[in-house]
């Protein structure tokens, strides 16, 4: 074990065995991937940073026992030997890390004993981010892009740390990277400790990686780590009452092998016609593209879960429906909140309504719905939730928020994806781990055509087969 002149990196070269790559869930076939070397990154100059200890706000506590974020991009390979491919990689990835150094930290645990509650936070002591270089062998770019389902054994294979919680940022890496060699492609597939930072936190560094990555050097803003914004609204740290870790044999493991996922493309010029639409429909101009689209999706899950039998029982059905979506906050405050902030700053909405007034209304109400939810995410229900959660601090298990015939959307077209250019092209699609997945998640991406959005949808067979089926539907998507 040797450490590098100019990075912090701890080196294992041996080879690892399959099932010590970060408790694989067990339903996942890692039979094609070899695991070839594991390297723990630390930033360097490490008293030099600012922040020691960040504490986490609610934002961050409310997801300690679900899972972590997983995504990962897919390459045409590149013409420069592995090796030096990975060694590469591997430098880029140390000094992205040296601007978001607390990702190479753990999660503290303090248990205050005059009231019996647990605080949780953010221990930058840089113990190390997780590098792994594994090939799957066999494997090509074909055979994660032809299917017409994401073939879910091969794609979840190319993840680190799957099955794990959050609050396990104890002592498991809060940043985790698997770079894996296809036959004629690579992947590399990013998790991170969702306790830490959202979405807007995880493309922040994947971005500022691949810059430094292609040209040696980032032009991206520097990450923000202070809490001042929740200055004069609630204290910190939190105090959660009576907290228990989770026995390991409880965990709720989702029933993948009941799910199935379909990447739906749709080009701008569908995106607009739906969003022309409902804002007609609607008598309005408020309804945006994606809530078009959200609205869209929503009634076409809907009408495929064979909820109702006929039109005839659309007036008379009064079985709820729910769509969650996930609101980024940082500019619903009074003064902004940096996208550079590093920590979740997201409010959940929920659109419920029957499935017979969703049928009924059709795309422009089910996209109206969701407008109303979204824009009722205000700085004052901000407020309201961080001081709600103060008072009676709630940690939703995995999967718990997602009710029967219900639909949640995570992610966002905002984030750059295809702008991943690490230097030999940019990536020809993006997959995301099992993380989180319950049957009814959306998981939104920008396309890798200007103006276009993907959803991967997570459903179930029978639903996602009824979906395919629905030729109204199915004439919005690109084939």
């Amino acid at each position: 074990m040797t450490h590098g002149r100019q990075h912090r990196i701890l080196y294992t070269a041996t080879k690892v065995h399959p099932t010590q790559n970060s408790e694989p869930c067990a339903l996942v076939s890692m039979e094609n991937i070899r695991f070839i070397s594991t390297t723990y990154v630390q930033p360097k100059n490490q008293i030099d940073h600012q922040f020691t200890k960040l504490e986490l706000t609610p934002c961050d506590v409310q997801l300690l026992l679900v899972d972590t974020i997983q995504k990962g991009l897919l390459f045409h390979k590149p013409d420069k030997q592995s090796l030096k491919l990975i060694e590469h990689l591997k430098v880029s990835f140390s000094r992205t890390l040296d601007i978001f150094y607390p990702l190479a930290g753990r999660l503290a645990v303090t248990a205050n004993e005059d009231d019996n509650t647990t605080s949780f936070s953010l221990d930058c002591n840089g113990a190390g981010a997780e590098f792994v270089h594994a090939a799957a062998d066999g494997v090509t770019v074909a055979h994660i892009l032809d299917p017409v389902l994401v073939p879910d054994n091969i794609v979840y294979s190319l993840f680190l740390m799957n099955g794990v919680l959050n609050d396990e940022g104890k002592s498991k890496p809060l940043l985790a990277v698997q770079v894996t060699d296809l036959v004629d492609g690579i992947f590399i597939g990013m998790t991170m400790n969702h306790s830490v930072g959202d979405g807007t936190c995880f493309w922040n560094f994947f971005n500022t990686w691949s810059e430094i990555s292609r040209s040696g050097t980032s032009t991206m803003a520097k990450p923000i780590f202070g809490r001042e914004f929740l200055d004069g609204i609630i204290h910190l740290p939190i105090r959660i009452p009576f907290f228990q870790y989770p026995n390991p044999e409880d965990k709720v493991v989702p029933p993948m092998a009941s799910l199935q996922q379909r990447v739906f493309h749709f080009r701008k010029e569908k995106i607009a016609a739906l969003k022309s639409k409902a804002n007609v429909q609607m008598a309005t101009c408020k309804i945006s593209s994606l809530q078009a689209l959200m609205g869209h999706l929503w009634v076409s899950i809907t009408r495929a879960r064979g909820l109702i039998s006929s039109a005839t029982e659309y007036e008379v059905s009064q079985e709820i429906t729910k769509y969650m979506v996930i609101v980024g906050m940082r500019q619903r405050l009074h003064v902004p909140l940096s996208d550079q902030y590093l920590g979740n700053a997201v409010l959940f909405g929920t659109a419920t309504t029957t499935v017979g007034e969703l049928l009924q209304g059709g795309l422009g109400f089910a996209a109206m719905e969701l407008n109303k939810v979204i824009a009722l995410q205000t700085e004052q229900e901000v407020k309201k939730f961080l001081e709600a959660f103060v008072e009676n601090p709630s940690l939703p298990k995995r999967g718990a928020v997602m009710k029967s015939n219900s639909l949640l959307t995570g992610s966002s077209p905002r984030f750059d994806v295809y702008g991943n250019d690490f230097g030999w092209g940019r990536p020809v699609a993006v997959r995301s781990g099992s993380g989180n997945k319950v049957d009814g998640k959306l998981t939104v991406f920008a396309g890798a055509e200007e103006g276009s959005i993907d959803f991967e949808a997570c459903l179930s067979p029978q639903t996602l087969q009824a979906l395919v089926e629905d030729e109204e539907f199915m004439q919005s998507v690109a084939v």
